[in-house]
């Protein structure tokens, strides 16, 4: 066909593939090996796209690939090889170079690049040309049948599954908020053209669309031949009845009615009303079940987090960052602006302020701080809110979740109200400047009731506790640093004898034959002797002090040539 693939280039490789009886000329099928099944096939893709060598596809490329030839040509590291594998992915070239080494085959230059990728996508467009037994139809049918499956694997062993109910659920929660107050605006503004006062004495709005169901068409508390009043006031105290002054409301209410100065509306216009007024209402008890939803999954995804700032802020990190794994791996730095990117980027462009905080604003410790101290507080909870993240994704101490979607039994949200407990202090210092406890104390303690809530036995704890070496005397520092350390044991043993921490000692206990009580007995003398104590006069700056030539060059070098070889004749 004419083309050297050695010299040849992207573009002709693109060409020569576009026409199938060219690239029928120059690429031959060597072998086809067909899967077993479905399942294998789908073990194999899975394989492939995670950068794997499977057996299968190691047993047939070392069975089909023609055996090296030192003659022919060398690789680029000098090794033997004339056979070029093309792979589209790199990653699995190098695993596909391990199993082959690994089999005993022998070195073998794996490409990955431009013209492989055209060459791959040619054997794929003219594939069922090369195998002959396959029709278009049957390889295509197979191809959807593999896709498909490898997606449904795919979603099905997501982990982080649990994360995106939570991303999906602060999204809805969110856009219900922006869609409850729309919704409920046009209700009273639709409402107020026949009940203007209503708005007025119900400010909220899920008691307004309700008082607006309730109280339907104004003009039927007059009828008393219906006992409109006494109905209409039997309802309106259902929905007002959680109210402190929900009795004088109705009545507010009612009297309101009667002297209103609303339009009348006809009877089809007063059913639309009421419809809308409930879907409103429906719209307010629907978001409230999925704040309880939220909270539970937050429990068993986040429950530190949770307890530090919230359901809402923590959930909106979590949507914000992808998942919680991701919002784990992020720096302090990275949390504290996390959703002020925008702003971030305009003052790096602009050279002006940075942002303090992003999503952080929302949490009611921002709100709670100074001016002056907001941006210390946020950076401060942003490192807390970190450490939570990272030990809700990689701690052991999260629970499971119960068949119901609560939160199953031990669930250990320590960490978290012991970090709020941190910021709580810290707002605390900034005001009064009470001193806050120490960060180590409260990790302790919250460790402790972590695993008292996970059901670890104290046999447990303190067998896993590490032991802290110190002398009796401990160089006098009994706890004056600021660390309790009053329960910790003391180890008081002396070196093992068959560890001798001196090479001098180690010498003489393997040559000479002597005992490890004579090894501690050296070993003591020799510290006794204290060896420092000759090396002070045996100082190197002494004698440099008395002799010091380089003060003379600053002197030599002004004058002449003659003065400057006296002078180093002199030195000498």
């Amino acid at each position: 066909a004419g083309i050297d693939f050695a010299a040849a280039r992207a573009e002709d490789v693109a060409a020569l593939t576009g026409d199938a009886a060219r690239l029928l000329q120059v690429v031959k099928l060597r072998a086809f090996s067909p899967f077993t099944s479905a399942e294998h096939a789908l073990e194999n893709m899975s394989a492939v796209s995670e950068g794997l060598c499977s057996e299968f596809l190691a047993a047939f490329l070392v069975a089909n690939l023609p055996t090296s030839d030192a003659k022919k040509g060398k690789s680029k590291g000098g090794s033997a090889c004339a056979v070029a594998l093309g792979v589209a992915e790199p990653k699995l070239g190098a695993a596909i170079q391990d199993a082959l080494l690994q089999s005993g085959r022998s070195a073998v230059a794996v490409e990955s690049n431009e013209r492989v990728l055209e060459l791959l996508r040619g054997a794929r467009q003219h594939f069922e040309k090369m195998i002959g037994q396959l029709s278009p139809s049957e390889l295509g049918m197979a191809q959807r049948g593999l896709a498909h499956s490898y997606s449904r694997s795919k979603v099905k062993f997501n982990i982080h599954k649990a994360d995106n109910m939570i991303i999906q659920a602060i999204a809805l929660l969110d856009q219900l908020d922006k869609d409850v107050n729309t919704f409920a605006m046009r209700a009273r503004e639709w409402y107020s053209w026949h009940f203007p006062e209503l708005a007025r004495i119900v400010p909220d709005n899920l008691l307004y669309a309700r008082c607006v169901a309730a109280v339907r068409d104004r003009n039927a508390i007059l009828d008393e031949a219906l006992g409109g009043e006494a109905v209409v006031r039997e309802k309106l105290a259902a929905v007002l009845e959680g109210l402190e002054d929900g009795a004088g409301r109705v009545d507010e209410i009612v009297t309101a009615a009667k002297t209103s100065m609303g339009t009348d509306v006809s009877v089809v216009d007063m059913i639309n009303i009421e419809r809308f007024a409930s879907k409103v209402a429906q719209l307010s008890a629907y978001r409230a079940q999925l704040q309880k939803y939220l909270t539970r999954k937050m429990d068993v995804v986040a429950p530190n987090l949770r307890a530090l700032i919230g359901d809402a802020v923590a959930a909106r990190l979590i949507s914000h960052a992808g998942s919680l794994t991701n919002l784990a791996k992020y720096p302090a730095s990275t949390v504290q602006i996390l959703g002020a990117e925008k702003a971030l980027f305009r003052a790096l462009k602009t050279k002006g302020k940075t942002p303090k905080y992003g999503l952080l604003f929302n949490s009611s410790f921002i709100g709670r701080a100074k001016l002056k101290n907001k941006g210390r507080i946020s950076r401060y909870l942003a490192n807390k809110c970190s450490i939570a993240s990272r030990v809700d994704c990689f701690g052991e101490y999260t629970a499971s979740e119960g068949a119901d979607g609560s939160a199953g039994v031990g669930v250990a949200d320590a960490f978290g109200r012991k970090l709020r407990e941190q910021v709580e202090d810290r707002l605390a210092f900034y005001d009064t400047g009470a001193a806050p406890r120490k960060n180590l104390d409260m990790m302790k303690e919250a460790v402790r009731e972590a695993e008292q809530a996970m059901g670890v036995t104290a046999a447990h704890t303190s067998a896993t506790t590490p032991k802290r070496k110190t002398t009796a005397d401990d160089n006098g520092d009994n706890g004056d640093n600021g660390d309790d350390h009053s329960g910790a044991p003391v180890d008081t043993e002396l070196p093992s004898p068959h560890t001798p921490s001196s090479k001098k000692a180690r010498k003489s206990a393997t040559t000479d034959g002597t005992s490890s009580s004579a090894a501690i007995v050296e070993k003591t003398t020799k510290t006794s002797k204290s060896p420092k104590t000759p090396k002070t006069p045996k100082t190197p700056k002494t004698p440099k002090t008395e002799l010091k030539p380089k003060k003379l060059k600053p002197d030599i070098i002004g004058g002449s040539e003659k003065k400057a070889k006296r002078a180093k004749l002199a030195l000498a």
